[in-house]
């Protein structure tokens, strides 16, 4: 099944981001072991959310915010999309992220339409 792993951070968490949180390495080690694996199908990893454009409104009118979005505390950082056997195998992967040391990590079935 697969499931994909939402690497999520806080924008107020000074752990989260260059200044602080893990090495850049431990995600690269990370990276290197979960693709060696065999289960990755997909992923991206994403510019903080100062870099966002938000598109929202109803019927004909479109409004166009540029980030970051004060109301929003937490963004993705990134994902991975893993064919594993079941949900236990994704905690599994998750657990090992650099990421779950500093932010957590949502971990969500991705819909087969």
């Amino acid at each position: 099944m697969k499931y994909a792993l939402l690497l999520m951070g806080r924008t107020q968490d000074p752990d989260c981001g260059e200044d602080g949180g893990a090495d850049p390495a431990e995600f690269m080690a990370f990276d290197q072991e979960i693709s060696e694996a065999g289960v990755v199908v997909g992923g991206f990893a994403l510019e903080g959310p100062e870099f966002g454009v938000r598109v929202s409104g109803s019927g004909s009118e479109s409004l166009v915010t540029s980030g970051p979005f004060a109301e929003s505390n937490e963004f993705v950082g990134g994902s991975y999309v893993i064919d594993v056997a079941d949900i236990d195998e994704a905690i599994a992967w998750a657990k090992k992220s650099p990421a779950a040391k500093t932010g957590h990590i949502e971990i969500r079935p991705v819909a087969d339409y």
